[in-house]
C-alpha cells in the first residue's frame, strides 16, 4: 500500500511541473509574437540584394533603346548591285502612245449655260415639227437634237412614207398640253431658242431620239440613243407608222 501511494504521488507531481511548462512555453509564445510586430511595425522591409549579371534586364512590356554606337553598313559588291550611271545626253523622250479606245478619253466638257437663264415653266406648248414647240410666245428647239422637217418622207424597203407629219404628230401627243420646265433667258425672243428641256423628271431630247422621232446632233450627248433607235427600227428609222 505504501508503494502505491508513492507511485501516485509521483504522477500528481509530475503532471503539475507539465502543466507549469506548458504555461510558460505559452508565454514565452506570446512574447515572441508581440516582439516581431513591434519589429515589423517600426523597421522598414529589406529585400534580398538583385541578382548581378553581366547586362540588366528591363521590365517586360518597357521600350528599350539601343545606346550602343552604330556601325556603318558593310558595303558588297556595289558594281553588281547598284545602277550603273547614266548619261543624260543619251536619253530620247517620245510622244506618249495613243489611248487604247474611246473609254480612256475624257468627255468634252458641257457648254455652262449663261448666268441669267433661268428654269421656266411653259404652259400648253404645241409641237410645230419633230423637236421644236412654241409655248407662251416662245419658240423653242430642244437642244442637242436635229429636227425632222415636216415636209420629210422616209422610206423603209419599198414603202415611202411621210415620216416628218408623223414625227410632229407623236411629239405633240406625248406633250398632250402639259408644261415644259426650260432653262430660258429671261426676255423672250422672236427667234427660235435652243434649249433642254424637261416634261416632270423625262428628259424631252432623250425620248426623242430614243423613240426615233429625231436624231442626235454631232455636239450633242444623245449619239448613243440614236445608235440605239436605229438599231431597233424605231421611228423615222423603222417602217411607216
Amino acid at each position: 500500500m505504501k508503494r502505491r501511494g508513492a507511485l501516485v504521488g509521483e504522477v500528481k507531481s509530475t503532471g503539475r511541473l507539465a502543466t507549469m511548462l506548458g504555461g510558460l512555453g505559452l508565454v514565452a509564445g506570446a512574447l515572441l509574437i508581440a516582439g516581431s510586430r513591434h519589429r515589423l511595425a517600426t523597421e522598414p522591409p529589406s529585400y534580398p540584394p538583385a541578382q548581378e549579371t553581366g547586362e540588366a534586364r528591363p521590365a517586360p512590356g518597357v521600350a528599350v533603346h539601343d545606346m550602343r554606337p552604330g556601325q556603318p553598313a558593310r558595303r558588297i559588291a556595289e558594281d553588281l548591285i547598284a545602277p550603273p550611271p547614266l548619261d543624260a545626253s543619251g536619253i530620247e523622250r517620245i510622244e506618249p502612245r495613243p489611248p487604247l479606245g474611246e473609254l480612256g478619253l475624257a468627255s468634252p466638257p458641257k457648254t455652262p449655260m449663261p448666268q441669267d437663264w433661268r428654269e421656266t415653266l411653259l404652259y400648253r406648248p404645241v409641237a410645230t415639227s419633230s423637236a421644236v414647240f412654241e409655248a407662251m410666245g416662245r419658240k423653242v428647239v430642244i437642244s442637242g437634237t436635229v429636227d425632222i422637217d415636216p415636209d420629210r418622207t422616209c422610206a423603209f424597203g419599198d414603202a415611202v412614207w411621210p415620216c416628218g407629219q408623223r414625227a410632229r404628230a407623236a411629239f405633240n401627243a406625248w406633250l398632250r398640253g402639259r408644261a415644259l420646265k426650260c432653262v430660258l433667258p429671261p426676255d423672250g425672243d422672236r427667234f427660235a431658242i435652243a434649249a433642254p428641256c424637261a416634261l416632270g423628271k423625262q428628259d424631252v431630247g432623250a425620248w426623242l431620239v430614243a423613240n426615233g422621232w429625231a436624231m442626235a446632233s454631232a455636239s450633242g450627248i444623245y449619239g448613243k440613243a440614236e445608235s440605239v433607235a436605229r438599231g431597233a427600227e424605231m421611228g423615222i428609222f423603222g417602217p411607216p407608222q
